[in-house]
């Protein structure tokens, strides 16, 4: 465990990550609980280099002193190669998105699906969780669906353009849960899938400020669903909403941002992190943002 007299200093690797709200997110956290916390970002696009300089990064981060690092795309799986050792959970996930230096070593963790998980029981407690769809199998999408069949999904539908990684996906989530039915769809299959499901979960770019709409046929939503969506940048996204004027109990993107964000922290410092006060503090930034735009 480590001591609160210490000083922390943490970096963001990825491309474009300059306008990144976990910085701010963690330096806060740190001050509220007294810590001297640095958190750099540090944007391949900016210093112009491809994801492949990770291992390379990772050995500049440990001989400067940085106690660990967040990753995020292009690097999340390229980084597996250079670590000394990988949680299981992330391991199974064949991604990691925190790498904590310890004793000169590299460690991984996916926080992605534990981030996803927490903000699952915060935000939506006592939700139905016998039947989900998803909609998305990327990157993201496959963290969360970890999440969802760890909380208990007894059967994710999910759903996905592209049908080789969406039956891959499937495949690679059968093998870890046996005991759940999880079966590759496509979006034609919606209309025959949502009466159904408890919930809807949604895991593509849709909805983001450069990909403005809604993922699906908002008619095919009913008020007794459940809808999380991990989008966060607009924080309302037109899913969220039309979701909320349906009367649907809706987890917003924000809640996985932050939890994930706190269970960085706390692989970082050994200090739980106040993840409400962690939400409070982030859709201060996403307001201010929403302003400045």
């Amino acid at each position: 465990m480590s001591n609160r007299t210490e000083s922390y200093l943490v970096g963001l690797v990825g491309d474009g990550v300059m306008p990144s709200l976990t910085p701010p997110m963690h330096e806060r956290e740190g001050d509220v609980q007294g810590l001297r916390y640095l958190y750099r970002p540090i944007d391949l696009l900016e210093l112009g280099l491809s994801g492949d300089a990770v291992g390379d990064l990772l050995k500049s981060a440990r001989s400067l002193g940085f106690n660990g690092l967040n990753i995020t795309h292009p690097c999340k799986q390229l980084v597996l190669q250079h670590l000394d050792e990988v949680s299981p959970d992330a391991l199974r996930l064949g991604a990691v998105n925190t790498v904590v230096i310890e004793d000169g070593r590299f460690i991984g963790h996916n926080t992605d699906f534990s981030g996803f998980a927490a903000a699952l029981a915060s935000g939506l407690p006592g939700a139905r969780l016998d039947r989900v769809v998803q909609l998305g199998a990327g990157g993201a999408g496959s963290a969360v669906a970890y999440a969802l069949l760890t909380a208990g999904v007894k059967t994710l539908d999910l759903v996905d353009t592209d049908a080789a990684r969406c039956a891959a996906r499937a495949a690679e989530l059968a093998g870890f849960f046996p005991d759940r039915t999880i079966t590759p769809r496509t979006t034609a299959e919606l209309p025959q899938l949502m009466p159904l499901a408890d919930g809807l979960v949604h895991c593509t770019p849709v909805g983001m400020a450069a990909h403005p709409g809604v993922p699906l046929d908002l008619d095919l939503l009913e008020s007794r669903h459940w809808v999380a969506d991990i989008v966060y940048r607009p924080i309302e996204t037109e899913l969220v909403l039309g979701a909320r004027a349906k009367g649907c109990e809706v987890l917003d993107g924000g809640r996985m941002a932050v939890g994930q964000a706190a269970d960085s922290f706390r692989i970082f410092t050994g200090l739980e992190a106040n993840a409400d006060r962690m939400r409070g503090h982030f859709l201060e930034l996403v307001a201010q943002e929403e302003v400045a735009a």
